[in-house]
């Protein structure tokens, strides 16, 4: 007689547990791969559309115009993937670029510190105000959704206050390089997104930060108890997320060679939705930088080709917002399917 240890096994499995189909097998494997493709697969196709219904898609100028335009929301993109990933939420960064605007074109124009230290000014503007979240939500335990929507209201506030609700101009020709200059040929912004992105996929992906937001994302009480100081990952988070905001928004002030208080609307449902259209899991624990950007890009090319194409801005708000919802809408099935096969 048999005992069980003599049971058959398969493929080095259990004994009694049987080996999982081909096909489970095989959408194992392709499960994960069709999932970092497809923002990639919807950029190809939108592109394809638009080549198609308009000969004025495929040219230079209007593709380096996309990438132009992109870049700032692809920068704070990066920071929202960041904090997405484990499980938080930064609501603010819209009125931190309008913030950061008027802060470092205040201090050029009014306190005559010069444009460096005014580009500066405005990118440590950012990062006070992702301090001041992250101190907030790991110190005090408050939500991240009502702290940032709080900070958001703040920032926006203290950007009219500081200019009385009024554009900041006469700033000096080399503030606009920035947003207007180009470097070997390729316009500033698109090189200040590339390194942005680069520089986030190497923190999220190869070092100590990146592994433990993805820990916490995944469950914050596990990643307590083997040793990660959530607080203090948090924090850098938050940091890091306020940082880019303000990267963003001396940027946007560049391009425009002037400081506006209400620059940056709409940035923060912008930033999350290409977060999430990437691939990002507000659950938590899932997020690339690369699907960020890339979901920047998808939002720039609907954008982009409404206009082309004549038409409504106000049919683009609806686009826009179908798409998030669909792209929740998936986050939210695939976990109820995962939660399943567990």
């Amino acid at each position: 007689m048999k005992t069980t240890d003599e049971a058959p096994r398969l493929a080095g499995g259990s004994p009694g547990v049987p080996a999982p189909s081909p096909g489970a097998r095989w959408r194992a494997l392709v499960a994960p791969l069709g999932q970092q493709l497809a923002p990639f697969t919807i950029v190809f196709v939108i592109c394809v559309v638009l080549w198609i219904l308009t000969p004025h898609f495929l040219t230079t100028s209007n593709i380096l115009g996309n990438l132009v335009q992109m870049s700032s929301l692809a920068i704070i993109a990066v920071g929202a993937t960041m904090v997405i990933v484990a499980a938080g939420i930064d609501l603010s960064v819209s009125t931190v670029v309008g913030l950061a605007g008027v802060v470092s074109t205040v201090s050029i124009v009014e306190y005559g510190t010069g444009v460096p230290l005014g580009l500066l000014a405005g990118v440590a503007a950012g990062g006070l105000v992702g301090l001041v979240n992250g101190l907030l939500v790991s110190k005090l335990g408050l939500p991240a959704f009502i702290t940032t929507l709080g900070t958001l209201s703040v920032c926006g506030g203290a950007a009219l206050l500081i200019t009385d609700g009024k554009a900041v101009y006469g700033l000096p020709d080399g503030f606009k390089w920035l947003g207007n200059g180009t470097v070997l040929g390729i316009p500033v912004p698109i090189v200040l997104m590339l390194v942005v992105a680069f520089a986030g996929h190497f923190l999220l992906s190869r070092t100590t930060l990146g592994r433990a937001a993805y820990a916490i994302g995944g469950n914050p009480e596990t990643a307590r108890l083997s040793g990660i100081n959530v607080a203090a990952i948090l924090i850098a988070l938050y940091v890091i997320s306020g940082l880019l905001a303000g990267l963003a928004g001396i940027l946007e002030a560049s391009r425009v060679v002037s400081g506006q208080p209400t620059a940056g609307t709409n940035y923060n449902l912008n930033a999350i939705a290409a977060a999430v259209i990437g691939g990002a899991s507000l659950f938590g624990g899932e997020g690339r930088i690369v699907g960020a950007v890339v979901g920047a890009m998808i939002l720039q090319l609907i954008g982009n080709g409404s206009n082309l194409l004549n038409i409504s801005t106000f049919w683009q708000s609806v686009i826009v917002g179908v798409v998030v919802i669909l792209a929740v809408l998936y986050d939210q099935i695939r976990h109820r399917r995962a939660r399943k096969a567990t």
